[in-house]
């Protein structure tokens, strides 16, 4: 793995404007001085790294659309959508128009008062003391995007910051990075969607996203993988909420050969309140890990968390839950939900809700649990009529769908149902075709 240490910081090598420099240098010294984890590091004891081992090039530019990608929302209106291909920008794909009092800048173009305006909040979410894969991110910061709400701003159309990978020869690597503050009072909508055109293409995804919720502010965070089966992807989300700010997050991911993402979320002032909903569907040999860390430092704040996991075929998938209650969060009300669902015996899911409470007047709740699929259930389907493969891809979706429902932007969650309703039915029939209930 050091020879992947080396390699990294090679591939991240790029040209950076001057204001970002002493960032890159700083992160360069923290990732030279980490080591990676290995099975006997508590955080990453399920999840290997093994598939790091192999030489990534930087990202070319190439000819990308976003036809079969999975990421076109029809039903989103006007909202403002900004592309990134191989970590480029791509202004022909992008659409849309921003609206009033919302500004977009992606760091390449920023000016001198906006690059010390983003200087001024770029890693105060995350803090120095964060995984090592951020500092790698912060070693090859040379592109990124400060999306900013102004104070009462009511955003109606969703934004929405696509990252398409595909269509280059070799392996390569892509590191993202989206800063986004919402000012007092305001309200919006974010979608983050991460895609790949091609099953076969092989990336290596290192993003880190930094939401910063000023005092009454309200977002809506999507953020969606939808990425190729080939991809490798680790990640994090880092948001901090000031007095009375409220953060709806909801995440999905689709299986692919690794998918490592930590969720941090802050409550920095009293009131704040979070809800983070999230679906993810390994299958094949895909490996998915989820790491959420919800931090109550202040009192009278609230926050609910619930995730569900269907692991089929060889799949193998992590949830580590953990409420963090500090001695000064008195008054704290925390929920905490992780349920799974295994079609197939050798299914793996590795789950672990954890509690840290230093304060005596609060109100927690945790639990996990893993089960198969009902045979009673499946019983009265097949009575009725339903194949066993149909039967169990109704359960299925019938099991995540009350987090999809959680969804609170209809176009949205009317995509995400369709999406997976049709992967769903497509395992279905795969399934009856092995057992030779259906005809090719």
């Amino acid at each position: 793995m050091n020879e992947f240490m080396e390699q990294a910081l090679d591939s991240a090598a790029a040209s950076a404007p001057v204001w970002l420099q002493d960032w890159q240098v700083d992160g360069r010294g923290r990732w030279e001085r980490s080591v990676i984890p290995t099975r006997k590091t508590e955080n990453w004891k399920y999840t290997g790294l093994q598939s790091l081992r192999q030489a990534f090039a930087a990202p070319a530019i190439a000819e990308l659309g976003l036809s079969g990608a999975g990421v076109d929302v029809p039903e989103l209106g006007d909202g403002y959508r900004l592309v990134f291909a191989n970590g480029h920008h791509r202004p022909e794909l992008s659409a849309g128009e921003l609206p009033a009092g919302v500004s977009l800048v992606r760091f390449a173009d920023a000016s001198p008062a906006q690059a010390k305006r983003i200087c001024s909040y770029l890693g105060t979410a995350v803090g120095r003391d964060a995984q090592l894969f951020t500092a790698l991110n912060d070693a090859a910061l040379a592109e990124g995007v400060f999306l900013e709400v102004a104070e009462d701003a009511r955003v109606e159309q969703p934004l929405q910051l696509v990252w398409l990978t595909g269509n280059q020869a070799e392996a390569f690597t892509v590191n993202q990075r989206l800063l986004v503050l919402c000012g007092a009072r305001s309200q919006a909508t974010v979608i983050e969607h991460f895609a790949g055109t091609h099953s076969e293409q092989r990336t290596f995804t290192n993003g880190v996203t930094e939401l910063l919720l000023e005092s009454g502010a309200s977002l809506e965070h999507y953020r969606l993988h939808l990425e190729q089966g080939a991809a490798l992807h680790i990640g994090s989300v880092h948001a901090r909420l000031a007095e009375h700010a409220t953060i709806n997050s909801f995440h999905l991911a689709l299986g692919s050969e690794l998918k490592r993402i930590d969720l941090v979320v802050d409550h920095a002032g009293p009131g704040a309140h979070c809800e983070v909903n999230g679906v993810y569907l390994p299958r094949g040999n895909e490996h998915i890990d989820y790491h959420t860390c919800i931090e109550h430092r202040v009192p009278h704040c609230t926050s609910n968390e619930v995730f569900r996991g269907i692991i089929a075929d060889e799949a193998t998938a992590v949830f580590n839950g953990r409420i963090h209650i500090h001695p000064d969060a008195q008054k704290t009300r925390a929920q905490l939900s992780n349920k799974n669902l295994l079609t197939s015996n050798q299914a793996q899911i590795n789950t672990k809700p954890e509690l840290e409470i230093y304060a005596d007047d609060v109100q927690c709740a945790h639990g996990a649990t893993v089960a198969q699929l009902d045979e009673l259930a499946l019983h009265y389907l097949r009575t009725r009529g339903v194949s066993v493969a149909d039967a169990r891809t109704m359960l299925s979706f019938g099991f995540i769908n009350e987090v999809i429902d959680t969804v609170r932007n209809q176009p949205l969650r009317e995509f995400l149902q369709k999406l997976l309703s049709e992967r769903f039915a497509r395992d279905g029939l795969a399934a009856r075709r092995v057992k030779g209930e259906a005809r090719p």
